[in-house]
C-alpha cells in the first residue's frame, strides 16, 4: 500500500509539473497583442468547456452508475453545487472589493475575476488528483498487474496533458490584468499544487473516495462552466474589430483539442 501511495504521489507531481509548464507560457508574452490574448483566452474557454464534460461529468456519471447511485441526481446536484459555489464566491469577492480602499479595483471586475478563475482551476485539479490517487490505490488486493498499472498511468498522462492548457488559462489572464510574468507564472502553477495532496488522499482512502468522487467531479464541472461562460468568453470577445473570429475560433480549437485528448486517451 505504501508503494501505491508513493506511485500516486509521483504521478500527481508529474501532473503538477505539466501545469507549471503551461503556466510558463506567460514568459513568451511580454506585451501580448489583443488578438493573441483573445485567441488564447478563447482556447482556454474551449478547453474548460470540453473538460467539464469529457473529463468530469462523463466519468462522474459512469462512476455513479457503477456504484449503483442515481447518476442523474448525483451529476445534477454536483454540477449545480459547483456553479452556485462559484457564484457565491463571486458575490463574496465583489463585496470585499467594494470595501477595499484601493480605488483601482472596482467591484465585480478585476479582483473577483482573477479569484474565480484561480478557484475554478484549483477546484478542477482536486478531483483530478483524487482520480489519479484512486487509480493507483485501486491496484491493491491482487490487482497490481502490468495492464492495470498501465491503465492508472494512462489516467495520469491524460490528466497531465490537459493540465498544460489549464496552467496557461490561469497565467495568461493574470498577465492581461497587469500582473508581472513572474507572479502570473507562480499563481498559474500554484493552481496545480493541490493535485499531489489530493492524489495521496485518494490513494489512502480509495474505498471512501470511490463514493465521493462522482459528486466531486460534477462539482468541479459546474464551477468550470460558470467561469468559462461568465468570465472567460466575454473577456476574449473584447477588442476584436480587426479579427472578429479570432476568439471564436480559439474556443472551437480549444474544445476540439480537449475533446480529442480525452476521447483518444479514454479520459
Amino acid at each position: 500500500m505504501d508503494n501505491l501511495v508513493l506511485l500516486a504521489l509521483l504521478a500527481t507531481q508529474g501532473t503538477w509539473f505539466v501545469t507549471a509548464l503551461g503556466a510558463a507560457t506567460v514568459v513568451f508574452f511580454k506585451l501580448p497583442a489583443p488578438k493573441i490574448l483573445n485567441l488564447m483566452l478563447g482556447f482556454a474557454s474551449g478547453v474548460m468547456i470540453a473538460a467539464s464534460f469529457w473529463s468530469l461529468l462523463q466519468p462522474a456519471i459512469e462512476r455513479a452508475e457503477a456504484a449503483n447511485m442515481p447518476a442523474y441526481l448525483v451529476a445534477t446536484a454536483g454540477f449545480l453545487g459547483g456553479a452556485l459555489f462559484m457564484w457565491g464566491s463571486d458575490k463574496a469577492v465583489t463585496y470585499a472589493a467594494g470595501r477595499a480602499e484601493n480605488p483601482k479595483i472596482k467591484p465585480g471586475q478585476r479582483l473577483n475575476r482573477i479569484i474565480m478563475l484561480v478557484l475554478s482551476i484549483t477546484l478542477h485539479n482536486i478531483p483530478e488528483g483524487l482520480a489519479v490517487g484512486v487509480a493507483f490505490g485501486a491496484l491493491q488486493n491482487g490487482s497490481y498487474t502490468p495492464e492495470n498499472l498501465m491503465g492508472a498511468i494512462t489516467v495520469a498522462v491524460g490528466i497531465g496533458l490537459q493540465n498544460f492548457p489549464e496552467g496557461a488559462a490561469v497565467s495568461l489572464p493574470l498577465r492581461r490584468e497587469g500582473y508581472s510574468r513572474k507572479k502570473s507564472f507562480f499563481i498559474g502553477q500554484a493552481s496545480g499544487m493541490v493535485e499531489p495532496i489530493a492524489g495521496v488522499i485518494g490513494a489512502l482512502l480509495v474505498v471512501y473516495v470511490q463514493s465521493i468522487l462522482p459528486f466531486a467531479l460534477s462539482f468541479a464541472a459546474g464551477a468550470m462552466i460558470l467561469v468559462a461562460v461568465h468570465e472567460l468568453i466575454p473577456e476574449c470577445q473584447k477588442n476584436q474589430k480587426s479579427s472578429p473570429y479570432s476568439a471564436t475560433m480559439g474556443i472551437v480549437a480549444g474544445f476540439a483539442v480537449m475533446m480529442l485528448l480525452d476521447v483518444m486517451l479514454g479520459g
